[in-house]
């Protein structure tokens, strides 16, 4: 797709679709606790933060990037609620 045909409109409905959230908290390098959003359809995208909250209020900041350049490059955007679990079998 064309830079030029990605509207705002466009990335505003793929970005406001309703993604299944994982939430974990998790240790950085020096202990200190952290936050984190997964996005189970995106297996790449994981955003970070000191808070819950502060993970639920910018983490469609990160999604907006992914998805434009997903868009950019023609790569097919995830179904809302379709993604394979994990299995560790």
């Amino acid at each position: 797709m064309r830079k030029e045909d990605i509207t705002d409109e466009k990335l505003d409905y793929y970005v406001n679709l309703e993604w299944t959230l994982e939430f974990g908290e998790d240790l950085d390098f020096e202990g200190k606790n952290y936050h984190y959003i997964k996005l189970k359809e995106f297996e790449e995208f994981v955003y970070c933060g000191k808070t819950k909250e502060i993970c639920l209020q910018n983490y469609k900041k990160q999604l907006r990037w992914l998805i434009k350049v997903m868009l950019e490059f023609d790569d097919p955007i995830p179904v809302p609620g379709e993604y394979e679990e994990d299995s560790f079998d």
